[in-house]
């Protein structure tokens, strides 16, 4: 069995190359290293590894060509500078429409891609959302240019006839993961500086829960079309931060609470019961020990950079 993952090399896309490599699959990834690392891979002699942009429509093209993959993993994206409007449409839309008409033309078994929640729009109509909420478009669309370019390159997916999966993810934590407040938090407290939490809720799914869906999916299990992956349960931003405190064995910590952003929305709470039944899969890691385990890995990694698809307005700057 072969498989292609784009963003190979990014977060999500190195634990499923690590894993697939461990049940002997044999593994193209191709990544440009935005928002990827090289060290997130460890060379193998079932891994080959490409350098390229997906939106590159010619390499993309020959890449397949010669690799002639058997299932696609479509894990790359562009959220690095959420101004860079050009990039995101570039990568999270002609590139994915790059990888659509290669897989097409490659007759792969499944397209499996990954979507963010926010295309649901800032202000949820049910907590917690099923599929039965409509999807939001233009700037009620997550409020940022990663939902909306995200969301247009999942409706090329459907359009193209191809047996896929889409998972519509909750907040994805773990080892490598550079986005989002917990890495954040592992800096400014490692470094003595005061943190800011925003007052919202997001529903955390440990890296490993995720994987375990996704192997299942590439396995034949689940029906074409949309999935959440999600625990089923928020948890206050404050939360998560007392929660990495205690991980790194703090006594006193202060933090202060600060106003939502326009673009951030109160709550995004999936519904994962059709996930729950179709894969017959349950998350298992508490947010405690996922927590315990990434700032374990953030403690021997570099983790100097990191990344957020949400504008920074300027009464949430850290001063």
């Amino acid at each position: 069995m072969k498989i292609t993952i784009t963003g190979g090399a990014g977060f999500i896309g190195s634990h499923l190359t690590d894993k697939l490599l461990s049940l002997n699959r044999e593994v193209l990834v191709i990544d440009n290293y935005q928002t990827g690392r090289p060290d997130n891979l460890t060379p193998h002699p079932r891994l080959t590894v490409i350098e390229e942009t997906i939106s590159n429509t010619k390499a993309i093209n020959k890449i397949f060509d010669d690799f002639k993959p058997d299932l696609v993993v479509h894990a790359a994206a562009s959220y690095k500078d959420p101004q860079n409007w050009l990039e995101d449409a570039q990568t999270n839309i002609i590139g994915t429409i790059n990888i659509v008409r290669a897989s097409q033309a490659a007759k792969i078994k499944r397209l499996v891609y990954f979507q963010t929640s926010l295309c649901y729009g800032l202000k949820p109509l049910e907590q917690p959302i099923t599929f039965k909420h409509p999807l939001f478009s233009g700037a009620y669309t997550g409020g940022s240019s990663y939902a909306i370019s995200k969301t247009a390159g999942e409706q090329y997916i459907e359009l193209s006839g191809l047996d896929f999966i889409s998972f519509r993810l909750a907040n994805a934590y773990g080892p490598r993961n550079l986005s989002g407040p917990l890495p954040t938090f592992y800096q400014r407290l490692t470094n003595n500086q005061l943190c800011f939490v925003i007052d919202s809720r997001r529903d955390f799914i440990f890296i490993d829960d995720l994987i375990e869906v996704v192997l299942k999916a590439l396995q034949g299990q689940g029906e074409k079309g949309y999935y959440h992956i999600s625990t089923g349960s928020d948890y206050a931003i404050k939360e998560l931060y007392q929660e990495a405190v205690r991980a790194l064995g703090l006594e006193n910590a202060p933090v202060e609470t600060r106003p939502r952003g326009p673009d951030d929305a109160p709550s995004i709470l999936l519904d994962p019961a059709k996930t729950i039944a179709d894969f017959n899969w349950q998350p298992k890691i508490s947010l405690k020990n996922g927590i315990k385990q990434t700032i374990d890995w953030y403690k021997t990694h570099d983790i100097s950079q990191t990344f957020t698809h949400l504008k920074i307005h300027e009464k949430q700057k850290t001063k």
